[in-house]
């Protein structure tokens, strides 16, 4: 249920009027926008009197959300909600540039990677620690060590780095990250999602390899309801009966997770394509139609590595690729 206040209502009585849906075991997400209050409740609220409520002078509409996700909702948050990681903001007009390895391996490749995008305009770095891999026999990543190379590469650089965690059992190693990515694979490891939920730290939510829209955002809700309500959704490609690409990218997803929720929304383009060659059009597109920020593999020698080589752009390329994604957004703005 969304309650809408009417313009400059005093503190005093609006206090009042949540203190009382408190009292009957709500919880009230309160969104104070430049012209007006809304009131979004939480909980059982067939027991709530609408037309009781719709009769107080400080109400000017109530009305019942039948969408099971409420803290994600845009209707109870009707303004874009932006995410600070230091100095960078995603989200609200805020456009955000990600790149960096899929997997770390060691201080000299992933401080000359973090350099190079740098250069090229990234605002943050990103770069796989803890490695969730189809076969066992893969590269799991570096684990712990690779946290430790990551903070390197972000003393040596001053950008803010996202990372996957994978197992609760991790957190303690994630306090010095900036953003905590959860990956596709873990996008409905709700005891994951929940304790994610408890901390205050930006996550990157992943839609999953068969998600739905309304799952992706039933995920997020399950982080938000627990009190985190730092989360950007990321759309990376679902699984369908395509057979060139490693996914297909739901570019759509874009525009319908702007309507249907206040979140950022940014998009990968590796993932989603599998192919460094298929990048360059995926970003442009996803720029085009919306996105609040483009994630982009980058390895200083992608024929040797260690993971995902045949999707990372070289420095020279994504730099090639920076300059025409910010040429859409001159376009669109």
């Amino acid at each position: 249920m969304i309650i809408v206040l009417k313009p400059n209502v005093k503190e005093e009585r609006k206090r009042q009027l949540i203190d009382w849906l408190k009292g009957m075991n709500l919880g009230v997400h309160i969104s104070n926008g430049e012209f007006q209050t809304v009131l979004g409740l939480i909980g059982d609220t067939t027991q709530v009197d609408i037309e009781l409520i719709d009769s107080l002078d400080i109400v000017d509409s109530v009305k019942r959300v039948t969408e099971t996700f409420k803290s994600s909702n845009r209707k109870f948050h009707p303004e874009d909600t932006v995410i600070e990681v230091g100095d960078v903001k995603i989200g609200g007009g805020n456009f955000c540039l990600i790149a960096g390895p899929c997997s770390v391996e060691t201080e000299e490749q992933i401080v000359t990677v973090a350099k190079a995008v740098k250069a090229a305009g990234a605002n943050l770095f990103r770069g796989g620690a803890f490695k969730p891999r189809t076969s066992p026999y893969d590269f799991q990543g570096l684990g712990a060590r690779g946290i430790e190379l990551l903070k390197i590469a972000r003393e040596e650089t001053g950008l803010p780095f996202v990372t996957e965690i994978m197992n609760i059992s991790d957190l303690p190693l994630f306090e010095d990250v900036d953003v905590l990515q959860v990956g596709a694979r873990n996008t409905q490891n709700y005891d994951l999602l929940k304790e994610l939920g408890r901390i205050d730290k930006p996550i990157l939510l992943k839609r999953g390899l068969a998600g739905t829209l309304k799952e992706l955002l039933m995920s997020a809700e399950y982080i938000m309801s627990n009190g985190n309500e730092k989360v950007i959704l990321c759309e990376r490609g679902i699984r369908t009966y395509s057979d060139y690409m490693r996914n297909t990218l739901d570019i759509s997803a874009v525009p319908m997770l702007h309507e249907l929720s206040h979140l950022p929304v940014i998009v990968d383009p590796s993932h989603a394509t599998g192919m460094a060659r298929m990048v360059p059009p995926m970003a442009m597109a996803a720029t085009a139609c919306g996105a609040d920020g483009i994630m982009i593999e980058v390895h200083n020698d992608p024929i040797h590595a260690l993971c995902d080589g045949a999707q990372s752009m070289t420095p020279e390329d994504y730099t090639a690729l920076v300059k025409r994604i910010k040429a859409v957004r001159e376009v669109i703005a």
